[in-house]
């Protein structure tokens, strides 16, 4: 929807009449075209080859949250990007990773912090973490039917609570459905490996450094068994995005603090080729 420039320069009156806390139903009601949801596709003669983003960890700490991915985006049997951004900030106190079709997946991620944003200004108080989860699910349903054809956004959302003074993760399927998970979770290709690996070396006392050691041991572990998941890649000094929020906010770590965390695992890797994992904890 484009501003009425002519004559008084000023809004539409849509923009300018008090209604819904959410932009989705203001964009819903005003140009609904705009949703992504609700654009035609034209009649498919097969899969469609789209880039997809693949896997996205989670674990939580005391005092807060961690939330990870790897950089590899595929496309068929192919990588189309080696450095892609799959996480990133909700609003101060959340952050959500992205798995599946990469184009709609990022689209929705910025829909979303709208929607965090436009809440914020129209009620003047941040939703609670439990609200964001909710709108977040709602989204992804109105996605179902490019779901269904192929084009599925499944990302994972976390946050601190500030009211019960936790980090919190929320999982979702292709539907809209939403999970609350305990303690650590993954998603995307290579979640059933990373997964695996978490189980394996969650604990609920893990410290801050831990749980970020945990996660990036994690996709390394996916990306030793799923080829669409990129692990450390040292050569060209492309490391998983890594990101922790506590009572302090989002904090994305530094290329040279992630460096560190992947270095330190291959090192050890290389020390215990078929070692106990655990020790890297």
């Amino acid at each position: 929807m484009e501003a009425n420039t002519r004559s008084t320069g000023r809004l539409p009156a849509a923009f300018l009449t008090p209604g819904s806390s959410s932009f989705m139903d203001f964009l819903s009601d005003q140009s609904p075209e705009m949703l992504p949801g609700n654009r035609s596709l034209p009649p498919l003669q097969g899969a469609i080859e789209a880039p997809h983003g693949t896997t996205i960890v989670s674990a939580s700490f005391p005092g807060g949250v961690v939330l990870a991915g790897d950089r590899r985006a595929t496309m068929g049997n192919m990588i189309a990007t080696r450095d892609m951004q799959k996480v990133f900030p909700a609003d101060e106190y959340s952050a959500v990773g992205i798995a599946g079709t990469a184009g709609l997946a990022v689209e929705m991620v910025k829909l979303f912090q709208l929607e965090l944003e436009h809440f914020e200004k129209v009620e003047g108080a941040q939703l609670s973490l439990e609200g964001k989860a909710n709108r977040l699910s709602t989204m992804i349903r109105s996605n179902l039917a490019m779901a269904m054809q192929g084009l599925a956004v499944v990302p994972l959302f976390a946050g601190y609570d500030v009211d019960r003074e936790k980090g919190r993760i929320f999982s979702y399927d292709v539907t809209g459905g939403r999970t609350e998970e305990n303690g650590y979770a993954a998603t995307g290709s290579g979640s059933i490996f990373a997964r695996g690996s978490m189980k394996k070396l969650y604990r609920e006392d893990l410290t801050q450094e831990q749980a970020l050691t945990l996660v990036v041991q994690a996709l390394y572990d996916a990306a030793d068994d799923d080829s669409a998941t990129g692990g450390p890649d040292v050569a060209r000094r492309i490391y998983p995005i890594v990101t922790v929020i506590t009572d302090e906010g989002f904090r994305r770590l530094t290329d040279q603090e992630s460096s560190e965390i992947a270095r330190s695992i291959l090192e050890r890797r290389l020390e215990q080729p078929d070692g106990p994992r655990a020790a890297l904890l």
